[in-house]
């Protein structure tokens, strides 16, 4: 499994449109409307890097009114449970 943040700058008469659009779509977890040099983030997990890839190029990039995005592509993935249980090791 895939994981990526993809940050946004989108028109911003589009932005709930926007946000809606990626919400829905397959792979897409949350969407985010956020302060700052973006305004969207999604974090988003595919199968492989082609189907992050296709995600991405295919239908994201392609959607109307956004004006640029950025991907980042996560190498670890950390999640509350995952550091509970790290943390568990070694207790009694």
């Amino acid at each position: 499994m895939v994981s990526a943040i993809i940050l946004l700058n989108v028109e911003y008469a589009e932005l709930n449109t926007i946000a809606e659009q990626l919400a829905s779509e397959e792979g897409v977890a949350e969407v985010y409307s956020v302060a700052g040099k973006y305004d969207l983030f999604a974090h988003v997990r595919a199968a492989s890097n082609d189907a992050l890839a296709r995600l991405v190029t295919e239908r994201v990039a392609r959607m109307k009114g956004i004006r640029n995005c950025e991907t980042m592509i996560a190498f670890r993935v950390y999640s509350p449970k995952q550091l509970d249980a790290a943390f568990a090791l070694g207790e009694d």
